[in-house]
C-alpha cells in the first residue's frame, strides 16, 4: 500500500512533460478516424536539435497519465530522460483492435489492420511531424499487452523497448517470444508483470514465459519479470510502470553509489573507459546524445583518487574539456593530474587558469585560487 501512495503522489504531486493535447488520425487501413493522446517533453521547443524516444501506449485511455507522471517524477531527478508519448484510445475496440486467429495466433480482421496501423501509418505520421530518436517503446495490459509481442515476429522489429503488463498470451507464444528475443542484434529491452490478484491460468503462461527466456544466452537482450504480492489485475499496474521505466532506462541513470562501489571502483583501471562507455551506450540504445553530467566525472574523479590511477586524470581531462569547453573542469583535471604526479608548479598554473573560466558544480573561483596557492607551500 505505502508504494501505491508513493505513485498516487508522484502522479500528481509533480508537473507532467506537458499538457496532455489530443489528436486524431484518419486512417486508411482501417477506414475510420482514430484519436490518440500526445504530450511532448518541456524541452521539445528549447532544444530544437534535440531528438526523443517514442513511448507508444495501448489503452492510451488510462495508461497515460499514470506512465506520464512516472516519467515527469523520474525526469526530475534525472533518472529517466524526457520522451514523446503517444496514446491510442481504444475504449470498447480494444477487443477489435488485437484480434487474433486462434489457430495460428496471428492478427486477423481488424486486428490486422490495426497492426498495419500503427506501423505503417501512426509512427510514420508522429515521426515525420516531430523529432523522434531511434528508440520507440510499446507497451500495454492484458489483452493489449499480449498484441504487442506481435511486432515481435517480424524480421526487423520496429519497436527497441517492450512494457508488457499482465498479458493475455497468445496460442505459444511462451515459446515464440523467446525465439524471437534470441536473435536480437541490437539491444532490446522486454519486460513483463503479473500479481497474485491475477487468474491462475494467466499468470502460469508468464511464468512459463519468463522461465523460457531466462534460458537465453543474447547478450543484447534485457529482462525482468516482476510478480507482484497483494495485487490485483488493474493495481498491478500501478507497480510496474515505475519499475518498467526504470529497468529500460537503467543505463540513461547518473552514476549511483551502489554502481560506484560495486562496477567502478573495483575496476583494475581504466576508469575514464568506464565513464565514455556509459554514454556511448546512452546513445546506441536509446539516441540520446547529452553530455556527461558533473556528478558523473566527479565519481571517476573519486575512482581514479581511490585506487591512486592519477595517470586517469589527464585522460579525464580530455574529455571534460569536450564536454564543458568554457569551464573550469578541463583545467581543474589538469591540474589534479600535475598535483598527483608531483609536478606541482604546472598544477599551480592550471589551477590559475581555471580561476579564469566558467564555474561549474562545486567548483568556484575561490576554491582555484586556493588550489592554486596551496602548490606554492609544496
Amino acid at each position: 500500500m505505502k508504494n501505491l501512495y508513493l505513485f498516487l503522489a508522484i502522479t500528481f504531486c509533480f508537473p507532467v512533460f506537458s499538457q496532455k493535447s489530443i489528436d486524431t488520425i484518419h486512417s486508411e487501413k482501417l477506414n475510420e478516424d482514430r484519436v490518440f493522446s500526445f504530450s511532448l517533453p518541456p524541452s521539445y521547443h528549447k532544444n530544437k536539435d534535440q531528438k526523443y524516444p517514442l513511448l507508444l501506449l495501448l489503452d492510451g485511455d488510462y495508461l497515460f497519465d499514470p506512465f506520464s507522471g512516472a516519467l515527469s517524477y523520474g525526469n526530475y531527478w534525472d533518472d529517466l530522460p524526457e520522451v514523446i508519448i503517444v496514446g491510442i484510445h481504444q475504449g470498447k475496440e480494444r477487443e477489435y483492435d488485437s484480434d487474433v486467429e486462434a489457430e495460428s495466433g496471428l492478427p486477423i480482421e481488424k486486428g490486422a489492420k490495426f497492426f498495419e496501423f500503427i506501423g505503417s501509418e501512426l509512427l510514420p505520421a508522429i515521426e515525420k511531424k516531430y523529432r523522434v530518436a531511434p528508440f520507440r517503446i510499446i507497451a500495454g495490459h492484458d489483452v493489449t499487452a499480449g498484441y504487442l509481442n506481435l511486432f515481435l515476429y517480424k524480421d526487423n522489429p520496429i519497436f527497441d523497448a517492450y512494457i508488457s503488463l499482465s498479458p493475455e498470451l497468445g496460442i505459444d507464444m511462451e515459446t515464440r517470444i523467446p525465439s524471437r528475443l534470441a536473435l536480437a542484434k541490437k539491444p532490446l529491452f522486454y519486460y513483463q508483470s503479473t500479481a497474485d490478484g491475477d487468474l491462475k491460468k494467466t499468470q502460469k503462461r508468464i511464468k512459463d514465459l519468463d522461465a523460457n527466456i531466462k534460458t537465453l544466452m543474447n547478450p543484447n537482450l534485457y529482462y525482468q519479470l516482476d510478480e507482484f504480492k497483494n495485487a490485483s489485475h488493474y493495481s498491478l499496474v500501478t507497480f510496474s510502470i515505475p519499475n518498467a521505466l526504470y529497468h529500460l532506462f537503467g543505463a540513461y541513470q547518473p552514476i549511483s553509489t551502489a554502481e560506484f562501489q560495486e562496477k567502478i571502483v573495483k575496476l583494475p583501471s581504466d576508469y575514464v573507459g568506464y565513464l565514455t562507455k556509459k554514454y556511448d551506450l546512452i546513445e546506441k540504445s536509446f539516441g540520446i546524445k547529452m553530455p556527461i553530467r558533473v556528478t558523473d566525472f566527479k565519481a571517476i574523479e573519486a575512482a581514479i583518487l581511490k585506487n591512486n590511477a592519477y595517470a586517469e586524470f589527464e585522460q579525464l581531462a580530455t574529455l571534460s574539456k569536450k564536454s564543458y569547453p568554457k569551464s573550469m573542469l578541463f583545467q581543474y583535471h589538469m591540474g589534479m593530474f600535475y598535483e598527483k604526479t608531483g609536478d606541482t608548479k604546472k598544477a599551480s598554473k592550471a589551477y590559475m587558469n581555471a580561476y579564469m573560466l566558467d564555474e561549474i558544480g562545486d567548483l568556484t573561483k575561490d576554491f582555484m585560487l586556493e588550489k592554486a596557492d596551496e602548490m606554492k607551500t609544496k
